[in-house]
């Protein structure tokens, strides 16, 4: 058995790297390790945890497009963004000021999330982990329903 030490990177295809470029690094504040530029169709980002987390690719804009609703494949993908409801309130203000809609917000119990959509229509979901719930002592509270969350 190979044992997974952790989840090292995200790869995207996309169709403007450009563009998606600009999501994860301006909106999101990611730090740019490579930088698009002409003939070089790719960026990569880090939050500094390692060399690179997300890597784009660009595929143009003939590629097909993300099929909506259930389908195979990536769902969503997660970034932790902070500890505090304060900081998922000042991260919804931050999105309504470049104006990225917000897609939703989830009560998971053992955290809250925000979700919103990249330019190619990848779901992200910025969370902040509960204090004070101990899912390692009850694992179930990982699959805890889902509620409404109001920030």
């Amino acid at each position: 058995m190979i044992e997974v030490k952790e989840l090292g990177h995200l790869v995207l295809f996309v169709r403007d790297v450009q563009k998606s470029a600009a999501f994860y690094g301006d909106v999101l504040g990611w730090d740019v390790v490579i930088a698009a530029r002409p003939g070089q169709p790719i960026a990569a980002f880090s939050s500094g945890r390692t060399h690179h987390e997300l890597l784009l690719i660009e595929v143009g804009d003939k590629a097909t497009p993300l099929p909506r609703g259930r389908h195979l494949g990536l769902y969503h993908f997660g970034l932790k963004i902070g500890d505090t409801d304060d900081e998922l309130r000042d991260a919804v203000n931050r999105l309504n000021e470049v104006g990225v809609a917000i897609d939703g917000l989830s009560d998971h119990t053992i955290s809250h999330s925000i979700y919103i959509l990249d330019p190619d229509g990848n779901q992200i979901e910025l969370y902040i982990d509960v204090a004070d719930v101990d899912w390692k002592s009850d694992p179930s509270l990982i699959g805890a329903p889902v509620r409404p969350l109001t920030l």
